[in-house]
């Protein structure tokens, strides 16, 4: 009886020395993964909202043709959406452009050309 109470003794030992040999390290924060994430989200953010202005840019400009061959239609406010839109396009588009030339900055500068 004792030798079967060692055995399962020792046996759960094992399992116990098992489980502390998988135990997960921690990660380390990585700044260059960090910075990479950012500079893609806001590039992807960035042409999205460019794609989004755009769109809402080509409203107002068809509201400014239907506007211009039918006088008795009259639709306020487009001109200033337009130019909000417009805007909005150029500030997001040049997001995108100065992310990107940050990305390619720092990766030429990691490949060491």
């Amino acid at each position: 009886m004792t030798n079967h109470k060692q055995a399962i003794y020792q046996s759960q030992l094992d399992h116990k020395s098992k489980l502390v040999l998988r135990r997960r390290t921690k990660r380390r924060f990585n700044p260059r993964i960090f910075f990479d994430r950012i500079i893609e989200t806001t590039a992807i953010i960035s042409l999205l909202l460019t794609g989004f202005s755009g769109v809402g840019a080509m409203a107002c400009w068809g509201l400014e043709i239907i506007e211009t061959n039918n006088p008795n239609i009259i639709i306020s406010g487009w001109e200033q959406q337009k130019n909000i839109c417009l805007g909005a396009m150029l500030v997001s588009f040049s997001a995108f452009l100065g992310t990107s030339l940050v990305g390619a900055s720092l990766s030429i500068q990691r490949d060491k050309f």
